[in-house]
């Protein structure tokens, strides 16, 4: 059990603040709603919730969207949008938190919208997240359009995270097979040179070449580790010619696996990306421009911007991406039988939670294949060497006195 303190709302609008002894915040969650009050904060005791660290790039879409989702349940609760950035401001005790609503407050309550009041901000919010709000404005649902927003950043956010999770322990266990392997060269060998020193040419060729090897590691292992950080910020830096990074991307597109895997990614991202702004009421072709913007793979960017061209030119949105072969072509038939029904919005967004289940497939099998891979590559890179040094000791009693 631990304490959580919370704030809600009744019926009537009156805030309600104090501490529950729960299991979890969802718990909290479930008493304050059985209790007929609207939970605006839950968090643990002595601690915030909401905008603060927006400006982390680590922090800032997942503060994004509880500023969404707080400012959702509000105005879902009958809420006047001036009322719930107060009640959000009051919440806080973060000091940078209270200036970004108190300036966003400010600015609606001199009679602009939500959606310019956003923009003026200093780049705390993208465009791609005013789009939508300026859109829900123009359709008179802003609670919905507010909800829908934090509904595509959390679902972009687990999927990063999901990304990142599966990526750590195959770099845990690169990192830690190359560090026993420096140390067996740089510290281990060196203790069986001088009991190899008056063997010669005795010594069996592996283990030869496992001496000389540590030899080389010793001697010029930092010049090799400086030259290989160099060649990387080098190739970062030519990456970032367009001509180049669209050659690479194209290229990491045909790798078995991996390729599936970034295929999968984008096509998840752009599909969520275009459905939910289409769902926000944004056109098409406004909407295909703001959701290139969340692509990450050049190939894909050059695709969707010829693909915007076509889509100007009056062409077909499914028979433009299935063109590209960019796409899977799975994919492309859903968007195509939702184009033609007028539910494009919903077959883009049916496209983007399958392949996010596939995408957790391949990724599950990825690390299927390079777990193993990488314990027993350094099982048998360490076995050889053992192997080597027990060959040599071995032939020690095999030279002519």
């Amino acid at each position: 059990m631990a304490t959580y303190v919370y704030l809600a709302l009744t019926p009537s609008g009156e805030e309600r603040k104090g501490e529950l002894d729960a299991s979890s915040s969802e718990a909290v969650v479930r008493q304050l709603q059985q209790s007929g009050l609207i939970p605006v904060q839950v968090d643990q005791a002595r601690t915030n919730i909401g905008l603060s660290g927006l400006r982390g790039p680590r922090n800032r879409l997942q503060r994004v969207q509880q500023f969404s989702q707080e400012l959702a349940e509000l105005m879902r609760a009958g809420i006047s949008l001036d009322r719930a950035l107060h009640i959000m401001g009051n919440a806080t005790g973060d000091e940078e938190q209270k200036a970004v609503l108190k300036r966003i407050q400010d600015s609606v309550q001199r009679g602009q919208s939500l959606s310019v009041a956003l923009r003026q901000q200093d780049g705390l919010f993208s465009p791609f997240y005013i789009s939508m709000i300026q859109a829900a404005e123009s359709a008179g649902s802003l609670a919905e359009g507010l909800s829908d927003a934090a509904n595509y950043l959390e679902r972009n956010r687990a999927l990063r995270e999901q990304l990142t999770s599966a990526l750590i322990y195959p770099a845990i266990l690169f990192v830690v097979a190359l560090f026993s392997l420096t140390i067996i060269m740089v510290y281990v060998i060196p203790q069986f040179e001088q009991l190899f020193a008056d063997m010669g040419e005795a010594l069996p060729l592996s283990t030869r070449v496992v001496v000389t090897s540590a030899e080389w590691v010793r001697d010029f292992g930092p010049w090799f580790l400086l030259i290989l950080v160099l060649l990387w910020l080098g190739l970062r830096r030519q990456l970032q010619r367009p001509e180049l990074r669209l050659s690479w991307d194209s290229a990491l597109l045909r790798w078995p696996l991996l390729g599936d895997l970034l295929q999968g990614v984008e096509t998840a991202r752009f599909c969520r990306s275009l459905g939910t702004l289409l769902k926000g009421g944004v056109a098409l072709v406004p909407a295909l421009q703001l959701a290139r913007g969340t692509l990450t793979n050049a190939a894909f960017v050059t695709v969707i911007e010829e693909v915007t061209e076509d889509v100007k030119a009056g062409r077909r949105l499914a028979d433009q991406l299935q063109q590209s072969g960019c796409f899977p072509v799975m994919a492309m038939q859903m968007i195509q039988v939702g184009e033609e029904t007028g539910q494009l919005d919903l077959a883009l967004l049916k496209v983007a939670e399958r392949y996010d289940r596939q995408v957790s497939t391949l990724l599950q099998r990825l690390l299927t294949l390079l777990e193993p891979i990488l314990i027993v590559g350094l099982g048998v890179l360490i076995a050889g060497i053992i192997m080597s040094i027990l060959v040599a000791i071995m032939s020690i009693n095999q030279l002519p006195l």
